[in-house]
């Protein structure tokens, strides 16, 4: 291998035949990893323990029983770290329904979605899968009802049983996403608005039978492509591959490649954290700030989880 001293000239630059960057190549270098905004206080956690899991999302809460009330420091720290990290997760928690549906008010009132099958209440949503179960959400990036004027704020997950390998979640943080856009698609993507819709999500496994008696309890709903946190003011990319359909004021052609381009954003692994679940392990996730995905790569063993979705605001 050559080496220079720090006195030699650098030798001239070889030249390279033609060679371009394919238009949608976002890369440009190193990532940009902000976990917070800039002006973010950095404040120690006095009520339990944090670990980090990823760059900029995702940690698990240690010395917490969610089981037992919160108190209201408890709760503001809890909502401070959820903030911070956009998805924490508690470990052998095995709450019981009734428990995760109180621990999930302490942010809101709750949800109910029609959409799915409900579980022991109307407000907690099972996932059910044994062998040869209906494919639904997994294997797609998405955010949570953003086809509905006031997207969920977040949810709560528990898994009440796990196969022996397989079946992890993954979330990508939105705020990172937007950051690591190009300036010029920033530019063209802040102000704009696009179309949400049920329909495209929901019938990759319902029929139009089974569909069409939604149609106008939710109709196609408006929100901002950018959207700012409610309470951290950050910007964030919001639009997600199952419901987003077109971006308002562009020609389908050019609204479709601008989405794809958008959507491919979620798909970074810096943006990422990946959790391997245990039975009993519950994950409370921000769903103004995050995109998820369940993978489903565990075949006829059976995988089976509640989640509780607590109602939020119009985003802005």
């Amino acid at each position: 291998m050559t080496t220079l001293d720090a006195t030699d000239s650098p030798a001239p630059a070889p030249a390279l035949r033609p060679h371009r960057i394919p238009a949608d190549g976002l890369y440009e270098g190193r990532r940009i990893l902000r976990r917070t905004p800039g002006d973010w206080p950095d404040r120690p956690y006095e009520l339990f323990e944090v670990v980090p899991l990823a760059a900029t999302i995702g940690a698990e809460i240690r010395g917490l029983d969610l089981a037992r009330p919160l108190s209201p420091a408890l709760r503001a720290e809890l909502n401070r770290a959820l903030l911070e990290w956009k998805v924490l997760f508690f470990r052998d928690q095995h709450l019981s329904s009734a428990a995760q549906r109180q621990f999930a008010s302490h942010w809101g009132e709750l949800e109910t979605n029609p959409l799915l099958a409900p579980g022991d209440a109307k407000e907690v949503v099972r996932f059910d899968k044994a062998a040869g179960g209906v494919p639904t959400f997994e294997n797609v990036w998405h955010t949570d009802v953003t086809f509905r004027e006031r997207p969920a704020m977040g949810a709560v997950l528990q898994l009440r049983e796990v196969p022996e390998s397989g079946g992890d979640t993954l979330w990508a943080d939105m705020a990172a996403a937007y950051d690591n856009l190009p300036p010029e698609i920033r530019e063209r993507i802040d102000g704009a608005r696009a179309v949400h819709d049920y329909l495209p999500g929901f019938s990759r496994f319902y029929s139009a039978t089974q569909l069409a008696p939604f149609q106008d309890e939710f109709p196609p709903v408006v929100h901002p492509v950018v959207r700012r946190h409610p309470e951290t003011g950050r910007r964030m990319l919001f639009v997600n591959a199952s419901f987003t359909t077109r971006i308002v004021g562009l020609p389908v052609a050019e609204s479709d490649r601008l989405l794809r381009l958008l959507f491919q954003q979620a798909h970074v692994p810096e943006f990422q954290v990946r959790f391997r679940w245990r039975a009993g392990d519950v994950a409370f996730w921000d769903n103004r700030a995050t995109q998820h995905y369940a993978v489903f790569d565990y075949g006829a063993r059976r995988r089976v989880a509640e989640r509780v979705a607590i109602a939020g605001d119009r985003p802005f």
